[in-house]
């Protein structure tokens, strides 16, 4: 698992929040749900995305934003529109005064708006669960990034819309898939860009020998990997090896795979509840449940048992 499947899987394990809203200006929505990613798409018309403390940005059609919380943003018809209604967080809408909102009602299946119809159509996806290993990820993104139909034409953003409105089984488990496959390529468009401030690791993957060595301690954490052993299965020199991942990932492979592991763990602590800290140590390449908790605690501050307790 790479670190961008990686941050699917608490939203998939979890059910990502998805809405269409239909709305006519004047209007403006103040995000403050915390959510630590949001996917904004627009359908028809245009909207303004503005981050907390940034400049705002205005949307055309079939355009993609990301937003990145927990800072609030807004959304509206013009940055300088007075906020109609606050989203806070569990999806709670209220006004500005802390009422219950009554000008934004359901109109639809997952549709919300002024009405069944109006200038303006959006989707929004919204994760709720952030972990460990998607901070990698999550911590190289901008506060808001926005992705131009004109720069980076998908289909993605259509399929969504015609599929969202539809009440049909397994029709949840469609739209959940869709969304992911929305993020995931808009996050490796914009990662794909010059200058857009990619992870070192993840630039490391075009490298042929160090990409390689990246997958191979990405997905087999439980492995004893040693760099002569990694070395070995890539296909080069332990001190080739070594010299060439340090330059390309900013670390060793094996402080890599440390905190690749610890973040794992930390994962499965709050994905399985239940499981045992002995069982998750064999998976995440530890001898022990001791072992891991020693290093687990070095790495956050706390036991496994008092990091599970408090998420």
């Amino acid at each position: 698992m790479d670190p961008l499947a990686a941050l699917l899987e608490g939203p998939r394990a979890h059910g990502a929040f998805l809405l269409r809203s239909v709305l006519t200006p004047p209007w403006s929505l103040r995000i403050e749900d915390r959510a630590p990613l949001t996917v904004v798409s627009v359908v028809r018309g245009e909207a303004w995305i503005v981050p907390e403390g940034g400049e705002g940005v205005l949307m055309g059609e079939g355009d993609v934003a990301i937003a990145r919380g927990p800072d609030p943003y807004l959304v509206a018809d013009h940055p300088g529109t007075p906020p109609q209604a606050l989203i806070l967080p569990g999806q709670e809408c209220r006004t500005p005064d802390g009422a219950h909102l009554t000008e934004l009602t359901d109109v639809g299946v997952r549709t919300w708006g002024h009405g069944a119809d109006g200038p303006v159509v959006l989707l929004t996806g919204t994760y709720g669960m952030e972990g460990e290993l998607s901070k990698r990820l999550l911590a190289a993104l901008p506060a808001v990034l926005v992705l131009r139909a004109a720069d980076w034409p998908t289909p993605l953003v259509e399929l969504l819309a015609a599929e969202i409105g539809k009440d049909l089984p397994g029709q949840e488990a469609v739209l959940d898939r869709l969304l992911d496959l929305l993020l995931i390529a808009a996050l490796r468009a914009w990662f794909d860009r010059p200058g857009t401030g990619a992870p070192a690791w993840y630039r490391a993957h075009e490298d042929p020998v160090v990409g390689q060595a990246l997958r191979l301690l990405q997905h087999q954490p439980a492995e004893p990997w040693t760099v002569a052993k990694l070395a070995a299965d890539v296909g080069v020199s332990r001190a080739a090896l070594a010299r060439r991942f340090a330059a390309a990932v900013g670390e060793t492979p094996m402080a890599y795979l440390t905190g690749w592991r610890l973040a794992l763990a930390a994962d499965l602590l709050r994905q399985h509840p239940d499981a045992t800290i002995a069982s998750l140590a064999r998976q995440v390449g530890y001898g022990s449940a001791f072992a891991l908790s020693a290093a687990f605690k070095r790495e956050f501050g706390v036991s496994p048992q008092h990091y599970r307790r408090d998420r």
